[in-house]
Parts: C-alpha cells; structure tokens; sequence
C-alpha cells in the first residue's frame, strides 16, 4: 500500500539517538552509529521522532510501504518494557569492584587539563593552545568510567568534551575549523561503548575529512565499568 512514512537522511544523521528514543513505536534504531527506519511496520507516519532530529535528518515521504501494524507495535512495547530499558546507553547496572588495598601517595595527583574551557561548545576556534597540539576529543562520560583518564589520555593533550546526546547541534562544523585553522598534530577520540557516542567520532572523522589535512588519529572505545575496549 502506498502511504506516508518517515525518511532518515543518514549523510546529515549524527548517531546521538535522539530519534529512535523519541519513536514510541519502536520503528527507527541505531545501525553503525545511524539512525535507521528498521520497521516500516511499526512507523505510524505520525513523525514523533522530527522534532527531536538537532540536524533536520527527518522528513516525511509518501511511497509503497507495509501498513502500520499496532497490534506487532504493542507486542513490542510489552517485551521492551519487560526488558526494563529500552536505550543501551542509559541501562541501570551495579558495577561490583573487588577492593584494593592503595598505597598510600607523597604527591598529590594533579589534573592533567591544560586549558580552560574544555567544553567543544564554549572552547574559541582559535586558542594559542592549539598550535602544535595533540587534540584530544572525548564523551563527557569518558573521565568518569576510566579512572586512569588525566594520566592516560589527558596528559600532554589539549582536552575538548561533550556529549552528541545531550547537546544541541553537530560538533562536525566546530571541529572542523579548530583542525583546519590550527596546527594540529594528532586527534584521539574516547568515546563510551554506547550507541549515542557514535555521534561524537562520526563529527570528529567528518571534521577531519573536510579539514583537507592528513593528521594521525584513533577511537579508544570505553566500556561502561570503566575498561578500554579497543
């Protein structure tokens, strides 16, 4: 049957998920850090999930496609509720540590942040600081989940944060211009195994695609009891 249906543009798409947290139906889901119409049986062409799109990836387009099927959308609705949460990133769960017994410590650890602000939003495009940095670009979460994060990632780094999820807009465009206007030496990306930090390293490699620069660079993905991943 032909009939109205939503449309996900995955070029403007950036993987926060707000989308698919905002499709009621259960319609639309993460795919390789994308956002994906996954059940076209369970999209009701109402378009919950265009508001809540920060890039306008979201549009409605009339064509052949399987009729809503409310009764398979409540069927779904019950399992997802059973399973108690339905967004990987924001599943509740007890991490259990065995204790340690820390030496004691002469020196007190310092912070490893060399300069302020850090935020990707509030940072200046252009900063003394970032001739000839090593640029690290991380998930808000990161500092938290890996304990080690000022010694093993901060140090020797100019830190930027933030969070595809909770923060309005793209980071691609910003980014973009730090590494294009700035002598930039390396980028590192630590992001959080959750769906929604794919939003984060997709702005980070499309910035440093539209940069035109060849600069060195990698993803260390963090597991949410505060492991590194790859």
């Amino acid at each position: 049957m032909k009939r109205k249906i939503v449309k996900i543009d995955e070029e403007k798409c950036n993987g926060c998920g707000a989308c698919a947290a905002a499709c009621h139906e259960g319609a639309i889901e993460m795919v390789g850090g994308k956002a994906r119409l996954t059940r076209e049986d369970y999209c009701d062409g109402l378009g919950d999930c265009l508001p809540a799109c920060p890039m306008n990836a979201i549009s409605f387009e009339e064509r052949e496609a399987p009729a809503y099927d409310e009764a398979a959308v409540k069927r779904a609705q019950a399992a997802k509720k059973a399973s108690v949460c339905s967004c990987p990133g924001s599943a509740a769960k007890a991490i259990r540590r065995e204790p340690r017994v820390y030496e004691e410590r002469s020196a007190h650890m310092e912070s490893k942040l060399a300069q302020w602000p850090c935020q990707i939003k509030l940072v200046p495009v252009n900063a003394p600081y970032f001739d000839g940095a090593n640029l690290l670009i991380a998930a808000d979460c990161t500092a938290y989940a890996y304990a080690a994060f000022h010694s093993d990632f901060m140090r020797g780094h100019i830190t930027l944060i933030g969070c595809p999820k909770l923060d309005e807009g793209d980071y691609a465009e910003k980014l973009g211009a730090i590494i294009a206007n700035n002598d930039i030496k390396s980028v590192k990306i630590v992001r959080m195994e959750v769906p929604c930090c794919g939003g984060l390293e997709n702005a980070a490699k499309r910035a440093l695609m539209d940069s035109g620069k060849f600069i060195p660079w990698q993803v260390v993905t963090i597991s949410t009891d505060g492991k590194i991943l790859d």
